[in-house]
């Protein structure tokens, strides 16, 4: 299959369930592209944002290590988060690097590809801005709170999540790949501050409107303390629908398989729980719901399975 045939999977996300699907699919042979967040203001990526005025490289760095193909010492190091240093204290050496090659090509874009091609990445890397970016998050009470890494904090029901500047204007990459796709994954990750902060540039959910592919969401499989308490399958789809309309997500994957109760007990200590797969209101919606196992458990935790989840992402193409 030449380069020119292979199928277009687009994920768009952010967080740590992103590089998990990226992970899964670069070992298919398809054309793979990944939209990314720039919205963190927190750790190492909220300092270099605030102090070099470039949006955050954290989430773009683990995109980057997901996709890359290289020695694992090069890897570790890219990945290496300093513990000692008057000022490097809590940096981590790609996102250092990120910034310095902003800095050396003037452009963030510009420093993204220059680090994919030294780093051997398979596969498209596109911020989902090229300009510095900042999450505002309204609650139900009206209160209105700045910053992704404080959304979470008031741990009230969120309304709503805007962008300042507005409008933010998307990377024009990005919204050709989606227009050209087979199929778009809305990734796993935190709803209002890893997911919806790609969705809501305007261009983007008009682009996810009016593509020819297909758009699959692939579920949380726990909820999240301060963002999506008791939230079910079918609240996760509505609050995407309700900042960029109906007609946005087609399927949903969600994993159907229980979870341990011991696991479960872990996460209830951080008032988290299973998210629950209302199948009447997922119908209700118009949405496809595929039904799988694609979840891990490791060390009393539980992750996505990058194999399981590929696996069914691929299965839309056949």
């Amino acid at each position: 299959m030449t380069q020119t045939d292979r199928k277009k999977i687009v994920v768009i996300g952010g967080g740590t369930g992103m590089p998990v699907l990226l992970r899964g699919l670069k070992e298919y042979p398809i054309d793979l592209s990944a939209i990314v967040t720039v919205a963190d203001d927190g750790g190492s990526s909220g300092r270099l944002r605030t102090e070099m005025e470039i949006p955050a490289p954290g989430d773009i760095r683990n995109v980057i290590a997901a996709l890359s193909d290289v020695e694992p010492m090069l890897m570790d190091l890219f990945q290496h988060r300093f513990t000692k240093g008057n000022g490097l204290l809590g940096h981590s050496m790609g996102n250092l690097l990120l910034a310095a090659m902003t800095s050396v090509t003037g452009d963030f874009y510009t420093g993204i590809k220059e680090i994919s091609r030294v780093l051997n990445v398979e596969g498209n890397i596109y911020p989902i801005a090229n300009q510095n970016m900042f999450l505002h998050a309204e609650y139900e009470d009206g209160e209105i709170v700045l910053g992704e890494s404080n959304i979470p904090k008031a741990r009230k029901r969120i309304k709503r999540v805007f962008l300042k500047p507005n409008p933010v204007l998307p990377l024009p990459e990005a919204v050709t790949a989606i227009k050209e796709a087979d199929i778009v994954v809305i990734s796993p990750g935190s709803l209002y501050t890893s997911i919806l902060p790609n969705l809501i540039v305007p261009q983007i959910g008009q682009a996810l409107k009016e593509t020819d592919a297909k758009v699959v969401y692939v579920c949380n499989v726990m909820t999240q303390v301060g963002e999506t308490n008791g939230y079910t399958a079918s609240d996760h789809v509505q609050a995407i629908m309700d900042h960029i309309g109906p007609g946005c997500i087609q399927s949903i994957i969600v994993h159907n398989k229980s979870i341990d109760p011991s696991v479960q007990l872990i996460y209830a200590e951080e008032n988290a729980a299973p998210v629950k797969i209302d199948v009447e209101k997922l119908k209700s919606l118009d949405i496809e719901i595929i039904e799988a196992d694609i979840v891990k458990q490791k060390n009393h935790s539980l992750r996505h399975d990058k194999d399981k989840i590929a696996d069914v992402l691929m299965s839309f193409l056949e």
